[in-house]
């Protein structure tokens, strides 16, 4: 099947809301990290890809048609390569506004696997090697930094991908821009509203023990 849409935008900038707007439009199904949490065994897969040349992008994408957020988001463009005809969505929002919904949720995920690493090295955890290390450069508690890195890997989305191919979107703009970029009919449904820092741990963690 292979990819048609592909993410580049970091988690919390309303990937998930982003994820149901896609699988609306028909792209079934849409590929987000609450895929790699719910899967056993798909954290280390992962872990695994992401230093890999020769990664099997259909193997870890069998079944979906789109992809966003973590963990796509940091290698998108490898897949962009692999999957040249796909098309590539930047989710944007204000950079600081981005860190401080970051540090009340996925951050806060994080920091007791970080203090783990720290007194266990060795050990290997999906999210510090995404977010801590990959978008973070290991610094987290900077909002200047956290701001600086989410405007840099703004950039270089922006710069590595062709403008004919690429929508830098904010999800408040709702279905007209998406759609048009798509090529798809606005649905009559409202744009999806999901995942709000209220509704984090549900989501991702409801009846779960958090990774």
């Amino acid at each position: 099947m292979g990819l048609s849409v592909i993410g580049a935008g970091y988690g919390r900038t309303g990937t998930l809301s982003l994820k149901r707007a896609l699988e609306l439009l028909g792209y079934n199904k849409c590929h987000h990290m609450i895929e790699v949490i719910h899967k056993p065994g798909e954290p280390d897969r992962w872990l695994d890809a992401i230093v890999q040349d020769d990664a099997d992008w259909d193997a870890l994408f069998e079944g979906f048609q789109a992809c966003v957020d973590w963990p796509a988001c940091h290698v998108y463009r490898a897949l962009a390569d692999y999957y040249p005809d796909a098309k590539v969505i930047l989710t944007v929002r204000d950079p600081l506004e981005w860190f401080h919904s970051m540090t009340a949720t996925t951050l806060n995920v994080i920091r007791p696997r970080l203090a783990d690493a720290m007194a266990h090295p060795g050990g290997r955890n999906l999210g510090i090697e995404l977010v801590v290390k990959g978008a973070f450069d290991g610094i987290i508690d900077d909002p200047a930094h956290g701001a600086a890195m989410f405007n840099r890997h703004t950039r270089e989305v922006i710069d590595s991908i062709p403008a004919e191919r690429l929508l830098v979107f904010d999800v408040r703009e709702g279905w007209e821009p998406l759609c048009a970029f798509l090529g798809k009919p606005v649905p009559r449904e409202a744009f999806p509203r999901v995942n709000s820092r209220a509704e984090f741990h549900d989501i991702f963690f409801g009846g779960r023990q958090t990774p």
